[in-house]
């Protein structure tokens, strides 16, 4: 019994010379490069600096204080200080750096751009817990009083942000006050540092708004 020559076409073996073959194998191969290269690009890394234990306002930024990290940043990358392009020299922070947090290109600058400066504040009277390095606080300040020993207090600064806090020993070793490191703008100097001078009554004040009136 003799075979269709139609049918004898088909059941032929398929030849490499075959285009459709070729074609298919192309395709194969553009699928496999395709999900390669965007594995490759979802996964690709980026060494950048973090800070290595918490960077304040004003401190002078070099490696020592910096960390090497690897993340994945995309078309952020250039936002932020890499080992690649290096440290800038004579550079601050112009704002708080937590420990561990990426160091950004904006935070950085010149001490003169500083618009805020770093005033200890002793304070006697236990902060909430809520207090702490990078969070902001009023500041009220009650004038001596002759009579009454002090004055109402007023408040004098506005959500200043603290940029450390360090336990205050006395004469006898004891720790139960504590020296607030606040930011104060240039502007408001005089009156703060006047408080001091003439013994006022300082208190610190969490704010839980945490932005200036």
């Amino acid at each position: 019994m003799s075979v269709p020559a139609g049918k004898a076409a088909r059941l032929r073996k398929p030849s490499w010379k075959d285009p459709r073959l070729l074609v298919g194998i192309l395709l194969v191969l553009a699928s496999v490069a395709g999900v390669v290269a965007l594995v490759g690009a979802a996964d690709r890394t980026t060494e950048v600096y973090a800070a290595r234990n918490g960077i304040s306002v004003g401190e002078r930024i070099d490696e020592t204080a910096l960390v090497r990290v690897r993340v994945r940043l995309g078309d952020l990358e250039g936002s932020y200080l890499t080992p690649a392009q290096g440290v800038p020299g004579g550079q601050v922070a112009l704002r708080m750096v937590p420990k561990g947090e990426l160091v950004a290109r904006s935070g950085l600058g010149s001490a003169a751009a500083l618009d805020r400066k770093p005033v200890a504040i002793t304070v006697e009277d236990q902060l909430p817990k809520e207090a702490v390095a990078g969070s902001r606080v009023d500041v009220w300040v009650s004038p001596p009083d002759a009579r009454n020993g002090f004055s109402e207090p007023k408040l004098l600064l506005s959500g200043a942000e603290i940029s450390d806090l360090t336990p205050a020993s006395t004469a006898l070793g004891s720790s139960r006050s504590t020296v607030v490191q606040v930011l104060v703008p240039d502007a408001q100097l005089p009156g703060l540092l006047g408080a001091q001078a003439n013994k006022a009554r300082i208190a610190v004040v969490w704010n839980p708004a945490g932005g200036r009136r």
